[in-house]
């Protein structure tokens, strides 16, 4: 059994990592052993306290040192920068990069997987069509009327992860708002198979949700296909989704380079937050811990306990026991050995550590969950009450799984319909309204010195007011 040292926040903790057990030297499968560092909140100071709540580090100087170039590339060479960095980077050899979707033939599904994609699809539909605004008409003053207006963002690029693990629910979290937007080209960039297809899931998804083109391409070099454009990949104004540290990187670039991009937002690594009470059944903690631990050794997963009466080592039990079952076990027990979990007096600090926090998914798993749902104010998506896994919101509860990650949920929102509209504001004005608002603007704008300003005021009055009998 391996143990490691390690300072957080001017703390020395002892962690079990994960160890590799073997039976008396002959091959069998490796047993994983699992636990995570821990703390007990009352007894840290505020700077520990603050310290906890760093996420493992992303040196971006270097990653962006790797990434500049492709951009670069991709800009002067368009498509064939794209083709040469699948090749090197997938080992796929594509004839042809972009597919438009209505020319491709259905996929063929078995029935309960396209029963499971329908029944997501109308579900996040159905959420995110509540989420349009009914247009409002305010009159301000008598003949002063303003409002606000939504379009839909005309093309925007949707990146779906591969690599390690296929992500169709993404496609349908992405389209699904872009299609309600009204979005009128969307283009999906996701990695190919080996053969230089497209994930049968992917495309079925893509097709029900309005995709206009596939890109067949990942990392680095689609986003920038995306971005600048391509001989056959149109270029987009704002591009969404999760992706690896590299997609990431280019995401950050992009949208402050000459491409005039837009995205949804900076995003890491995957995480949880969990709060649990001695009512949470251990299983369930360790199954929702887990979810997202394996989603790569990047991740990160943090436990609060509420109270004195938790069973922490039924939990750590069930945490080994469950990773060693799972075919990304490996991927669960790195993300695991820089994850921890804390303890709280009670609900409050437990929240307020969250807060702190900012998790992009936060599970509350204690009695009565709901109470304390206004209590939150920094998180990407909250899951209440012990039947209420994070597993649903990422596929089919409806809400969208494209969430503020590395503590960004202080500052940033989830994707939603939003996301995918602009807002332009219209006023008009009556002559009356003129009449009655012009004087101020006439005053406001001498005393910021703009005489101009002024005066597109004033000769209108003067037109008005010639028109008026003595």
């Amino acid at each position: 059994m391996g143990f490691a040292i390690q300072k957080i926040a001017g703390i020395i903790v002892q962690s079990n990592l994960c160890s590799l057990d073997s039976d008396d030297g002959r091959s069998r499968k490796p047993t994983i052993m699992c636990s995570m560092k821990s703390y007990r909140l009352s007894e840290l100071t505020q700077t520990e306290v603050d310290g906890l709540k760093a996420r493992p580090r992303i040196d971006f100087s270097s990653i962006f040192g790797i990434v500049n170039p492709i951009v670069d590339d991709v800009r002067n060479r368009g498509d064939a920068a794209v083709i040469d960095y699948t090749v090197r980077f997938d080992k796929v050899v594509l004839d042809k990069l972009v597919e438009r979707v209505a020319d491709l033939p259905d996929p063929e599904l078995d029935q309960d997987v396209r029963e499971a994609f329908d029944v997501a699809y109308d579900n996040i539909h159905a959420f995110h069509f509540a989420q349009k605004a009914a247009e409002k008409n305010v009159e301000n003053m008598h003949g002063v009327r303003c409002k606000r207006v939504a379009r839909g963002i005309a093309s925007v690029g949707l990146y779906v992860p591969g690599g390690t693990a296929v992500l169709p629910s993404t496609a349908l979290m992405l389209a699904v708002p872009a299609q309600i937007a009204g979005c009128k080209t969307v283009v999906l960039a996701t990695p190919p198979s080996e053969d230089g297809s497209i994930c049968k899931e992917v495309l079925y998804c893509a097709k029900k949700a309005g995709v206009t083109h596939i890109l067949k391409a990942g990392g680095a070099q689609a986003i920038s296909a995306m971005a600048w454009g391509t001989a056959s990949c149109p270029k987009v104004e704002k591009i969404f989704g999760p992706g690896n540290q590299y997609v990431t990187a280019a995401k950050m670039i992009l949208q402050n380079s000459e491409a005039m991009i837009s995205i949804d937002m900076p995003a890491g690594p995957s995480e949880v937050l969990v709060i649990a009470d001695k009512h949470a059944n251990p299983v369930h903690i360790a199954a929702d811990l887990l979810s997202q631990a394996e989603h790569g050794p990047d991740s990160q997963v943090v436990l609060v306990i509420v109270g004195v009466d938790v069973n922490v080592e039924a939990i750590e039990k069930e945490i080994s026991d469950q990773c060693n079952c799972l075919p990304r076990g490996k991927f669960a027990s790195v993300a695991l050995s820089h994850s921890f979990i804390v303890h709280a007096r009670d609900m409050v600090e437990a929240i307020s550590f969250s807060n702190l926090y900012a998790p992009e998914h936060l599970i509350i798993n204690v009695k009565e969950a709901e109470k304390w749902e206004p209590f939150i104010e920094n998180a990407g998506s909250v899951f209440l009450g012990q039947w209420t896994p994070e597993s649903v919101g990422d596929y089919a509860s409806g809400t969208n799984h494209v969430l503020p990650t590395y503590g960004y949920a202080r500052m940033y929102s989830g994707v939603s319909l939003d996301s995918f509209l602009k807002y332009i504001t219209v006023q008009s004005l009556t002559e009356e309204g003129l009449r009655r608002l012009g004087p101020y603007v006439e005053k406001m704008a001498e005393v910021e010195g703009l005489e101009a300003h002024k005066r597109a005021v004033t000769l209108r009055l003067q037109d008005i007011n010639s028109r008026i009998p003595a």
